[in-house]
Order: structure tokens, then C-alpha cells, then sequence
């Protein structure tokens, strides 16, 4: 029979085992995953080809989209689990909206300010481990004052998401790096957000498109970035996508970090591609398997 004392003696051994060896909550290197936004157009055709040419190509996990209710890419939940079961995929987070903007006058549903309670029962049932705010439409940045607001509705949201087993994140563009008043929008959401109730995925790109430095982040805001997004910036004056290694972003370097980061899964995200985008995540792959994992 297991006693309180015995239980504790258990834990403190195990958190002794912890603290000597922390690699042991890294991120899963056998993992590559891929958002699919950036296959979105043959996802919209046929989500099942898709999927099964994402993981001929080599990806084992992917980051998906919610279409709700009950749907992921517009496909039922079960179907979509049996899709990604029959292709030795997971999937493990997802994109949401919050839901200030308005689309024809209506509500959108299935997002932070609307259904989110739905929203959360679903992705649980998916087997989610993370619901993220993809991103904040023009009409939901506004002030200093604004984002306050808006953290507190990711406060509010991740509660939510807690209860269901799941870590709530934010994903960032460069806007968030426009300063108002010497300080920048990300400072004031990362200041004003319970740092345990609500982590970010990290867009490499875009924070290196505001001329800002993940590390520095990494460093000032350690364990607060469990997911990334690793998408190359090319070499032209237009620092536009292009695949991870041909570009001028050192991920190399940058994964040295992934530790102190707490790093758990990571993306590849080509918004734009030159032609076929699964030749770009051909290349990028190819070039994480040889360089980065």
C-alpha cells in the first residue's frame, strides 16, 4: 500500500532523477512535424491524399486547424483520427482564432470569444496537447491597452484549456513587434499572460523579420516557448520564405537553445512556395535531418 510518506519519498527521487538529467522533457527529435497551412490547397482538395503524402515525405507529426464544430479541416473528428492513425501520424496541436473580427457581420464560432468551451471538448477528443492563437486579425491589435485585454482573454481561454489537459499558446507575426510608447505589444501579452497558463509558439521567421533575436528572447522568457515554427527567410532584400537551410536564419545555433526554450515539438511553415509546395517540405526536411535533429 502506497503511504504519504512513501509517496513522498518516490517523488523526491524522482525529481532528483529529473534535475540530473533535464534532457529527459527535450523535445522529440524522432518528431518532425509540419504545419498544414502550408499544404493547405491539397488539403482543401483531399485532406487524406494529403496527409498520406506528408508522411511519405517523411513528417511524423503535424499541427492542424480547427474548422468546427466536430471538425478539423472539415473533416469529423474520427475520421480525421483515422486518417492520421492510417499514416503513422500525430497530432498534437492546433490553430484557433480569437474571435473579435467580425466575418459578414457574424460571430466566428469555435474561437476563444465564441464556442470555446465546444472548441476545447473537441480538440480533447482529437487528443490534443496544445490549442494556439494562430493570429490577430488588424481589427484585434489596436493599443497597448488592447493586448491587455486580449491577454486576459488568453488567461481566461487556458483556464479552460487546463482543466482539459491541454497548454493554451500564442503564436507570433511581426506585428507584435511595432513598439507603442517604447514598448512592444509580445512584451506587454508575455507580461500581462500567467506564464504557466499560457506558452507561445515561436515563428523563427517572423521574429527575425522584426529584426528581434529568439535567443534573447529565449533567454529573458526561459521555458515559455514549448512549440516553434521553423520557416527559412531567403537572401533577398525582400526577405521572403523559403526552405529551412537556404536561407540566412541559423537554426543550427538557435536549437542550441531549444533546452532553456522548453522546446517540445516544432513545425516546418512555408507560407509561400516557389511551385509545389511538396518539394519545399522535401528540402526542408531533408536539410532537418542532416543538420538540426
Amino acid at each position: 500500500m502506497t503511504t504519504r510518506r512513501s509517496f513522498l519519498k518516490t517523488s523526491a527521487v524522482l525529481s532528483a532523477g529529473l534535475l540530473a538529467a533535464p534532457k529527459l522533457f527535450a523535445y522529440d527529435k524522432k518528431h518532425i512535424g509540419l504545419q498544414l497551412y502550408t499544404v493547405r490547397d491539397y488539403m482543401a482538395k483531399d485532406p487524406a491524399a494529403t496527409l498520406a503524402k506528408v508522411a511519405q515525405i517523411g513528417y511524423t507529426s503535424v499541427e492542424g486547424t480547427y474548422t468546427g464544430p466536430g471538425k478539423f479541416h472539415n473533416v469529423p473528428i474520427s475520421d480525421f483520427k483515422g486518417m492520421l492513425k492510417q499514416n503513422g501520424l500525430v497530432m498534437w496541436s492546433c490553430h484557433y482564432r480569437l474571435g473579435e473580427e467580425k466575418v459578414n457581420g457574424q460571430a466566428q464560432n469555435g474561437t476563444i470569444l465564441n464556442g470555446w468551451d465546444k472548441a476545447v471538448d473537441d480538440a480533447a477528443e482529437m487528443g490534443l496537447k496544445y490549442m494556439v492563437c494562430a493570429y490577430l486579425a488588424e481589427s484585434e491589435r489596436g493599443t497597448l491597452d488592447h493586448y491587455k485585454k486580449v491577454a486576459d482573454d488568453f488567461n481566461k481561454a487556458a483556464e479552460t484549456c487546463k482543466k482539459a489537459g491541454i497548454q493554451f499558446c500564442y503564436h507570433n507575426h511581426n506585428f507584435e513587434f511595432i513598439q507603442e510608447n517604447g514598448k512592444y505589444p509580445y512584451e506587454t501579452l508575455l507580461a500581462n499572460t500567467d506564464k504557466n497558463l499560457v506558452k507561445m509558439e515561436m515563428d523563427l521567421f517572423w521574429v527575425v523579420k522584426a529584426n528581434q533575436d529568439p535567443i534573447a528572447l529565449i533567454n529573458e522568457h526561459p521555458g515559455r516557448f514549448p512549440l516553434w515554427h521553423v520557416k527559412d527567410m531567403d537572401k533577398t532584400s525582400d526577405k521572403m520564405f523559403t526552405e529551412v537551410g537556404n536561407g540566412i536564419i541559423d537554426f543550427k545555433k538557435i536549437f542550441t537553445h531549444a533546452d532553456k526554450a522548453g522546446l517540445k515539438n516544432f513545425f516546418v511553415e512555408q507560407d509561400k512556395c516557389p511551385g509545389d509546395p511538396y518539394t519545399s517540405i522535401t528540402e526542408s526536411i531533408t536539410y532537418i535531418k542532416s543538420n538540426l535533429v
